[in-house]
């Protein structure tokens, strides 16, 4: 438990920790320093990755119990839609970075769901954040929703990096499995992140898949 908690907290806190500091940058830029609306935004970007680095940690304290399945949810009516705008606004910055872009197509009529606003949050942020980190090009990551007729909501995230062959698919959500990526050994990782998204849509009786292709790029 130890170990995972060392190796969760060093990879999870990273990706707050990059866009505070390239707003940081942000802010001390001439063109930026005059501009109050633009100060607004990049504060407001500080504060909201500030409040995620607390959540990673209570998450990464949950994760070391999935094994025993001690996990806790706490239930609550969310808009879906409001929290993946949100997510998906937090990680903007590092995606124009990458001179990449996150496209939004929440066409779902009905976006309220019961689900642990911590929790679901962070299932969002991880399979954005390896929709970004897996693309050896600019990032173009596409969400999507849909609400179905059995009352079913469908998130589907796809992007258009190195895709992965069958083998890999089968294992991603294995704790601690890492795809032998050829020349994108520069991606930080533990293998923690897809089974942590794995038992908390377990948890909250969902499902989840992939489709992928190596040189295609993946659907989650």
């Amino acid at each position: 438990i130890k170990s995972d908690f060392i190796n969760n907290m060093t990879h999870e806190l990273k990706t707050p920790l990059a866009t505070i500091s390239l707003a940081i940058d942000a802010l001390t830029n001439e063109k930026v320093i005059h501009d109050t609306d633009k100060i607004k935004i990049y504060s407001s970007m500080i504060k909201e990755e500030n409040k995620r680095m607390n959540k990673q940690v209570e998450k990464i304290l949950q994760a070391a119990r999935l094994e025993k399945e001690e996990i806790k949810l706490t239930l609550q009516k969310l808009d879906a839609h409001q929290i993946i705008s949100k997510v998906a606004h937090n990680l903007a910055l590092q995606v124009q970075e990458k001179h990449g872009a996150i496209e939004l197509h929440l066409a779902a009529t009905d976006s309220v769901i019961e689900a642990d606003e911590v929790h679901f949050s962070n299932i969002i942020f991880n399979l954005l954040d390896n929709a970004m980190k897996y693309s050896t090009e600019a990032p173009k990551i596409v969400v999507e929703t849909l609400k179905h007729g059995n009352g079913m909501f469908t998130i589907k995230i796809r992007d258009n990096g190195i895709g992965m062959d069958k083998e890999t698919q089968q294992r991603i959500f294995e704790k601690f499995y890492r795809a032998h990526t050829g020349n994108i050994h520069n991606v930080k990782g533990f293998g923690l992140g897809l089974s942590y998204v794995k038992a908390i849509v377990d948890a909250h009786d969902g499902k989840i898949k992939v489709e992928s292709a190596p040189g295609k790029g993946s659907l989650f």
